[in-house]
């Protein structure tokens, strides 16, 4: 079994650990009303973006998500959110040191041994969902459930659901697909851009990810009877009709959203090994991105 496959089969545990973290990093996390903006790279970002989307949504104050290389030095915020995996990304300990000073800053990281550590002001460890593979899977869905915990939005049902996309078989014919499009609404977006993301690490497939009203303005041309169309939440009304017409395969998302992106992990892997490659060294990746020079 890969190192990829053991992680992201250990979810459900992590994020039961990250909900009961929460309420204990409350003074290091957003408070209701700050002007925030969460900021990563890669999946990171993908987490970003549906954090965001939550937080806004519930009410807790005006949120924006962006990657750390994009991030409006200019603008003003109360507060920087920062997901690190690694804790050693480049553009995230450089923007951590532009904004330091003036805005509040709190990062969410796996390895309290790195430079994040001191060059943020408030650090939330989550070293229990670190992860041995280059392909992110257990720490970005395990820091999205610290958040929505911290925003009174997991629960139970949420690792109950994660279990069953566990167990459950992926569908019937849906691994010999040639093509994967992955969509979201509000903060399921970041899901889907993430889902698409890990079929193109671990599997070398065209994938792409929409805001699934966006779908049919265009992406919609695509769909055949090779393709399959994934939604990540509830599907606008006709959609699922119209992929069908098209000769598409359709997968619904009955499960927490969070637990679906469980699900597109699986089929990641599952898409990789029917491929002959080894999801755990995806090719021209590194598990950290550091940069030299400016």
């Amino acid at each position: 079994m890969s190192h990829v496959e053991k992680e992201l089969a250990d979810q459900p545990g992590c994020w039961q650990r990250a909900a009961e973290l929460a309420a204990g990093h409350a003074a290091a996390l957003p408070r209701p009303g700050e002007r925030v903006a969460v900021i990563g790279c890669g999946t990171s970002l993908f987490m970003a973006q549906a954090a965001a989307a939550l937080r806004e949504g519930a009410g807790q104050g005006e949120t924006d998500a962006y990657p750390a290389s994009e991030f409006p030095v200019g603008r003003a915020y109360d507060r920087v959110l920062a997901l690190t995996r690694s804790g050693t990304t480049t553009e995230v300990l450089r923007l951590l040191a532009q904004v330091r000073g003036t805005t509040r800053t709190t990062a969410v990281t796996a390895d309290p041994g790195t430079p994040v550590m001191t060059a943020a002001d408030d650090v939330v460890v989550l070293d229990f969902a670190d992860e041995r593979s280059v392909v992110q899977t257990r720490f970005a869905t395990t820091a999205l459930t610290l958040l929505r915990a911290h925003l009174g939005l997991h629960s139970d049902a949420v690792v109950a659901d994660a279990r069953t996309a566990l167990a459950e078989p992926l569908p019937a014919g849906l691994v010999d697909r040639t093509q994967f499009t992955f969509l979201g609404r509000g903060w399921t977006v970041g899901l889907a851009n993430e889902a698409a993301l890990k079929m193109r690490e671990a599997a070398l497939a065209w994938t792409e990810a929409y805001p699934a009203m966006e779908y049919r303005h265009g992406p919609i041309s695509i769909t055949s009877p090779t393709t399959a169309t994934w939604m990540l939440g509830e599907a606008p009304a006709g959609l699922a009709g119209q992929v069908r017409a098209a000769g598409g395969m359709w997968v619904s998302g009955g499960l927490d959203p969070l637990a679906e992106l469980v699900r597109a992990q699986r089929l990641a892997v599952a898409v990789a090994t029917a491929r002959g490659l080894d999801p755990d060294a995806p090719r021209n990746l590194t598990r950290s991105v550091v940069l030299d020079g400016p």
